[in-house]
């Protein structure tokens, strides 16, 4: 089970501790994205904070509308409550390192979207949030277009 990958789209993550790992207080994995890929919605956490170290390449955060690259060596703190998403801008592919505390999110968000992402034809949004939402993402939708 350590060393399961799990593909959401192209994306690819693996987790090296869990919520059972550490008495529910760190939950860390690693992600890689290739170049070019779909990325999730932005959302945010309301119960826990995320911490992004780089490993390879360079990922593209946006936090609370701020852009922060992250290479390797490089970190990036997201607390709880902040609107964020992330997207691979370069012509590498990227690995990095993810850490949530407390462990509140596990490999069973991404098994689930994944089995909603990985169908083949562009995934049902309504499902996709419903999950999101059972495992404590909130999704930050754009704003609509005025009228």
């Amino acid at each position: 089970m350590k060393d399961e990958i799990i593909r959401v789209g192209q994306i690819e993550v693996k987790f090296l501790l869990d919520a059972a790992e550490t008495n529910g207080s760190v939950a860390m994995f690693e992600f890689s994205v290739p170049a070019g890929t779909k990325v999730p919605l932005p959302h945010s956490h309301r119960h826990y904070d995320e911490t992004i170290y780089g490993i390879e390449g360079v990922v593209t955060f946006t936090v609370e509308g701020k852009s922060v690259d992250i290479g390797p060596g490089e970190s990036c703190f997201i607390p709880r409550g902040a609107v964020h998403g992330f997207n691979n801008l370069k012509q590498t592919n990227v690995k990095a390192l993810a850490i949530i505390t407390p462990a509140l999110l596990g490999p069973d968000f991404f098994k689930e979207a994944a089995a909603i992402v990985n169908v083949g034809a562009p995934p049902d949004v309504e499902k996709l949030k419903a999950v999101m939402a059972k495992h404590g993402l909130v999704p930050a939708m754009p704003p609509a277009a005025s009228r």
